[in-house]
């Protein structure tokens, strides 16, 4: 998964990359765009935590025939309510945007992208959802090697269609969100018939086992998929905040955001592929090996990520410089790669603290978590470094954010953790 990951994330990174050669208004008009794809992402995840926590605990506790049934309902709603999402994300595009700060030239140039960039986003969901269920089953290969099958179709198709090829021109910024769609598109089509062979979705009981698991359903996804909005309204709000220090700045943060996942693949892949294990001895009411699972993964994040971080904090100019070829923007994407990336190991701790707490039956305590971590500690921060330093008050406040989120988030889970007693729930779990 983790390879997986690096390849899904490292393709979006070279999007920007391409887009960069197009120009700093380009650049600005998908950095832009950002809070609103993670929108959807929000709500897709969101969804794949509640299936995916059900479906392996299903597993867990023996019950093969309502996990298939948990499969095909997934497919089914989640199809449905990301398009629709979609669907309200296109009508309300320019008045969303000029909100976060976008002026009459980058509007047309995120009405352009922004058909596309929806499309893509919206086969990404579909895929996802099916990833969810071979991590669910217990199967990380082929979603892994899927996601770096698709990043290899995006990465050979981005330069064709944004810059073109001998007699046919480019599309510029549209094309890279068709090379991605495409891309999308190609993966759906080798999982689907994966799934057609899999044994892993039914077809009868579906309305029975929608009314059954309705309020379980309920009770996981809405705390998740509201911890997982958060992201998305705190981004627009740190692009608003980042917005009033200039384009160039905008364009180095989405960058930024842009590094910020690629540097993350590790503890993405652990949030993917760590709670349906957890779900399995939730079933199981193993907590031992909760217990153990987590102390492991949480030593992985912490020293995988600030030896990267600070690595790369090292190596920033040269980072900088693949990335961009503005001098402007080059130089203040160095600042807040120095500022951030080391801040990562505790974000990790956050990020991984919040997905576990969902596989562990405690999603109102994942959505407080995710709450405080951006509204009481990231965008504070952040803002006030803005105010007070610019570009280098922004990487130090952010920062300093990241890091009050992670010694929260580990503070709560021990809390949480210490007040198992034999595996029982105690009386106030689910308050």
């Amino acid at each position: 998964m983790a390879l997986g990951v690096l390849s899904l994330l490292g393709f979006q990174l070279v999007d920007s990359a391409f887009i960069a050669r197009l120009g700093t208004a380009p650049l600005a008009a998908q950095s832009f765009t950002f809070p609103l794809s993670f929108l959807i992402i929000g709500v897709q995840v969101g969804l794949g935590i509640a299936i995916a926590a059900l479906i392996s605990r299903a597993l867990g506790a023996g019950e093969g025939q309502r996990a298939r049934r948990l499969g095909s309902l997934v497919l089914i709603t989640g199809s449905i309510a990301i398009a629709m999402l979609a669907g309200v994300l296109w009508g309300v595009q320019a008045r969303v945007f000029r909100l976060l700060g976008a002026d009459t030239a980058t509007l047309a140039l995120i009405h352009d992208y922004w058909g596309p960039q929806l499309l893509a986003a919206w086969l990404g969901a579909v895929l996802y959802f099916s990833y969810s269920l071979f991590r669910a089953h217990g199967d990380t290969r082929l979603p892994g090697k899927l996601m770096v099958l698709t990043s290899l179709v995006n990465l050979v198709l981005d330069p064709l269609l944004i810059f073109g090829v001998g007699p046919w021109p480019g599309l510029g910024l549209p094309g890279a969100a068709w090379a991605t769609a495409i891309a999308f598109a190609s993966g759906l089509l080798l999982i689907a018939r994966r799934l057609r062979h899999s044994g892993w979705l039914a077809r009868y009981g579906l309305t029975m086992e929608a009314r059954q698991s309705a309020g379980t359903f309920a009770g996981i996804a809405g705390p998740a998929m509201i911890s997982q909005l958060m992201p998305p309204l705190a981004a627009m709000l740190a692009t608003a905040i980042v917005a009033g220090l200039g384009e160039t700045v905008v364009a180095a943060w989405g960058l930024a955001v842009r590094l910020e996942t690629v540097s993350l693949m590790v503890v993405l892949a652990l949030t993917m592929s760590l709670p349906p294990w957890l779900g399995r001895c939730y079933g199981g009411n193993d907590w031992a090996q909760i217990r153990r699972l987590m102390a492991l993964a949480t030593r992985v994040v912490v020293i995988w990520q600030l030896g990267l971080g600070l690595a790369l904090a090292l190596s920033a100019p040269w980072v900088a410089a693949a990335l961009s070829g503005n001098p402007e923007v080059r130089d203040e994407l160095a600042v807040l790669i120095r500022g951030l990336l080391p801040s990562y190991a505790l974000l990790g701790v956050c990020m991984l603290v919040v997905s576990a707490a969902n596989a562990l039956g405690w999603p109102l305590r994942a959505m407080l978590m995710s709450c405080a971590r951006l509204f009481a500690c990231y965008l504070p921060c952040l803002w006030l470094g803005a105010q007070e330093g610019g570009v280098i008050g922004v990487a130090i406040g952010a920062a300093v954010g990241n890091c009050l989120a992670g010694g929260l988030a580990l503070g709560l889970y021990r809390r949480s953790i210490n007040g198992m007693k034999g595996g029982v729930v105690d009386s106030t779990e689910n308050c």
